[in-house]
């Protein structure tokens, strides 16, 4: 099986975070045919290991691909669209794995280097507080040198054979955010009698908004005030999400929510509660192994885009708070369109370039 192969098994047949089964089973069998290492981790993920013929067994290298699918129903029309209805590889986690296979079955055979290779089929990731978090609960690397860990993602903002870096903070740390108020419901022609929890909630979801700043993002996305044109709710909710690259300003923030809410019960005499959600910690780039990565790049005639640091969350921050790590940003095209809808569609040309990217920064670090 070829890499492309393994991708349109997997873009076929999605399955949602930690629900992963056929998606375990089948790498679980595929590797294995390959004669590659492997078990089962993290409840729904597979890891991989592969010795080198030489060297120190105990410093490793780790690559690591996501696994899950998004709900979303597919309407790309391609010959290998999901056969799942109402889930899709709209992120392209899919071509993740499709590119980490194609590097384990590549060293597998060869088996030409130093220490120990790890390969990590992560599920849950567009799960709070991530897969990542099961996986290094399970100690998989216990007594191991952990040398580097590598992941990529896709992004169709930038075109096939190009590749986005950036040293240090690179992806935003992620929280989701709730709010319930609640107070005395009642006619909302009699307001003398009820409490305004509508207007508490529009008050408390300004308040939060005005806390977004050049380096922090707080929004909202959804309030339900379950009343009707004549009818205050007694209970209404708010949520949304925060995105920060400091942990004193993600904490900064936190306490700045929990006065507000203070603040809007006196001034409205409700009840509100906040609940923080802590998500995935900011992904930050191992300095020398970005710049190490950025002459690599330019070795295979890959195109280095130097980025800036991007809100969006990845619960590989999980791993780059513990070992040294590097996440980049792999081209799929502009063709692809947007990931998370339902057209998403990366040029598939991207898997080769991807391979051949982590196979050599793989290889860079374990024949060091």
């Amino acid at each position: 099986m070829n890499s492309i192969d393994f991708r349109r098994h997997l873009h076929r047949h999605p399955e949602l975070s930690f629900e992963e089964h056929a998606t375990q089973r089948f790498i679980l069998d595929t590797l294995a045919a390959e004669g590659i290492e492997c078990r089962a981790i993290a409840e729904t993920g597979v890891l991989a290991k592969i010795e080198g013929r030489r060297g120190n067994l105990t410093r490793a290298v780790v690559l690591r691909a996501d696994i899950d699918a998004l709900p979303i129903e597919e309407l790309t029309g391609v010959e290998y669209c999901s056969a799942n209805e109402g889930v899709m590889h709209a992120c392209g986690h899919d071509m993740h794995a499709a590119m980490l296979f194609g590097v384990l079955q590549t060293m597998s055979r060869e088996r030409d280097f130093e220490g120990t290779l790890f390969g990590i089929f992560q599920p849950g990731e567009e799960l709070n507080p991530g897969g990542a978090t099961k996986v290094l609960a399970e100690e998989p690397f216990a007594g191991y040198d952990v040398a580097a860990v590598i992941g990529q993602h896709v992004d169709s903002h930038l075109e096939v054979g190009e590749i986005g870096l950036r040293a240090g903070r690179f992806m935003a740390a992620n929280d989701e955010l709730r709010f319930y108020i609640s107070g005395r419901g009642g006619h909302a022609a009699r307001r003398q009698e009820a409490d305004d929890t509508v207007t508490a909630m529009c008050d408390m979801v300004m308040r939060t908004t005005a806390l977004n700043s050049p380096e922090s993002v707080v929004s909202i996305g959804r309030v339900i005030a379950d009343g009707a044109t004549n009818v205050i709710p007694a209970r209404v909710t708010a949520e949304g999400t925060m995105r920060t690259f400091d942990s004193a300003e993600r904490e900064s923030i936190h306490a700045l929510l929990q006065r507000n809410a203070v603040a809007v019960g006196e001034k409205y005499n409700v009840r509100v509660e906040v609940d923080i959600n802590h998500g995935y910690p900011c992904v930050e780039n191992d300095t020398l192994l970005t710049y190490e990565s950025m002459i690599i790049a330019q070795d295979e005639n890959i195109v280095v885009r130097e980025m800036e640091a991007m809100t969006t969350a990845e619960d590989f921050g999980h791993y780059s708070a513990r070992y040294p790590s590097l996440f980049y940003r792999l081209g799929v095209g502009a063709a692809a369109g947007n990931s998370h809808t339902a057209t998403f569609l990366p040029d598939e040309a991207a898997i080769e370039v991807g391979v051949r990217m982590m196979r050599r920064m793989a290889l860079h670090i374990l024949n060091k």
